[in-house]
């Protein structure tokens, strides 16, 4: 039997914390900042808990 890989778009996208969580990063940090304020760039910056009901395709995909 073959070892199980990761998948190689989920492990660049999601990581998952010391408790078994796994977090994401918000959507839209990444360019066009000339049109998003100070307050809302730092907002996004930080990385969210993924939503429950994807949490165990995402940790499959992880090979977790």
């Amino acid at each position: 039997m073959p070892k199980m890989k990761t998948h190689s778009g989920a492990k660049k996208r999601f990581r998952i914390t010391g408790k078994g969580k796994v977090m994401r990063e918000q959507a839209g940090h990444v360019h066009k900042f000339h049109e998003k304020t100070p307050q809302k760039a730092r907002r996004l910056s930080n990385d969210v808990v993924l939503a429950p009901a994807d949490t165990k395709k995402i940790k499959k995909l992880l090979g977790r």
